[in-house]
């Protein structure tokens, strides 16, 4: 198939107005960077401001799916973990294949590379996403598959900055393997030189990880020197992590999903490296120093803690 040569086609880029890894947000502005139009899927407003033309839709929703698809020529599909998550694939992907799209870029996770038809985990996201990226292939779609391993600003901004800022600590059940997180920024970069060319990656998949691979200890090291002052790595008990979650009002599914990774991480699971994200950039992976210095403000003792220090 021949890719259209000119950016005439919106790109149509769902979950746009997410924030959670906020690959989505960032390959928006990306794409309208390189000069593409962009369609915005949305659930609520958003991004209409950095150029995007937006459309509010339900991914599960056929009528959405006309709505956002027709007139695009290149998807990128992504969506939060959900239990709806393998019905909005299929619905999206029996859209897109009415519509003949191009180009189906699937973000999915890179635990799939580890799990088989008789290999799985405990998370019912991981079984939806081994499930999706089955109904991908057999839909005939154009798909271009991209599995990042675990997200900097998933356990390292969300799930760790309060303890960082209110009691120096690294708090999280991963145990003492290593891991290889990734930014989400980077991410989404892959995804636009994807998006801006992809003859050559139908039918390719993408496992991305991040700068290095190392254990807690020394990410906390890392957030140290990155700060200024001493963090140290706590291995928190899963149920009590999992405890916490839910006091907060974490939906279950996402509580589920999240300990099955904590139990992973524990086990050795994502201590992986590849080179494909410096093979589809041309750039090395945001280290977590970098990470750490971007938004250390997110990781500053609120003023409410210092002067607590101070008094006591």
């Amino acid at each position: 198939m021949t890719m259209k040569s000119t950016h005439d086609s919106p790109i149509l880029v769902t979950g746009a107005a997410g924030d959670l890894g906020a690959i989505s947000r960032n390959l928006t502005a990306m794409l309208l960077a390189k000069g593409h139009k962009v369609r915005a899927l949305v659930r609520r407003e958003g991004l209409r401001q950095l150029g995007a033309e937006v459309v509010q839709g339900d991914l599960t929703d056929l009528a959405s799916m006309h709505r956002a698809i027709k007139g695009c020529a290149r998807i990128y599909f992504g969506m939060s973990v959900s239990p709806a998550y393998l019905e909005a694939t299929v619905n999206i992907a029996a859209v897109a294949r009415h519509h003949r799209v191009e180009a189906f870029v699937n973000i999915s996770q890179m635990t799939v590379t580890q799990m088989s038809i008789t290999d799985t985990t405990p998370s019912p996201q991981h079984k939806l996403h081994w499930l999706a990226e089955q109904a991908l292939a057999w839909s005939g779609l154009p798909v271009v598959t991209v599995r990042p391993t675990v997200f900097l600003e998933g356990f390292f901004l969300r799930l760790a900055a309060a303890g960082i800022r209110d009691s120096d600590e690294l708090a999280l059940p991963l145990g003492n393997s290593k891991t290889s997180p990734i930014s989400a920024v980077d991410v989404a970069h892959a995804v636009s030189v994807i998006l801006d060319e992809p003859t050559s990656h139908i039918g390719h998949v993408y496992n991305l990880t991040g700068f290095e691979s190392a254990d807690m200890n020394h990410y906390a090291r890392v957030f140290s020197e990155a700060l200024g002052r001493t963090i140290r790595y706590r291995n928190v008990p899963l149920s009590e992590w999992v405890d916490t979650l839910r006091k907060f009002g974490v939906p279950t599914h996402l509580v589920n999903h999240l300990a099955v990774m904590a139990e992973l991480h524990a086990q050795g699971r994502y201590d992986r490296m590849t080179t494909d994200l410096f093979h589809l950039t041309d750039k090395t992976p945001t280290s977590m120093y970098d990470f750490v210095k971007l938004h250390a403000a997110k990781f500053m003792p609120s003023e409410a803690t210092a002067l607590g220090a101070v008094r006591s």
